[in-house]
């Protein structure tokens, strides 16, 4: 249950900070309804075990073309 407390606490100083254009993403052995609770405050795509390292810089270079250009 660590990843709820502390995505919750990065995303909160990126807020505080201003960070409206940054990208928190990350991965593990997260649950669904965890996913979904991370999702809704802002965090981005979370990756299970096993992911594709390909799948993952494919998602971020998305989410840069995306947000950033």
């Amino acid at each position: 249950g660590a990843h709820m407390t502390i995505f919750t606490k990065v995303k909160k100083l990126m807020n505080d900070a201003g960070l409206k254009n940054v990208l928190l993403t990350g991965g593990g052995i997260i649950p669904k309804t965890d996913m979904v609770a991370l999702s809704k405050i802002g965090v981005g795509k979370l990756f299970g075990p096993g992911t594709a390292v390909s799948t993952t810089i494919e998602y971020i270079q998305s989410w840069v073309n995306e947000n950033r250009n």
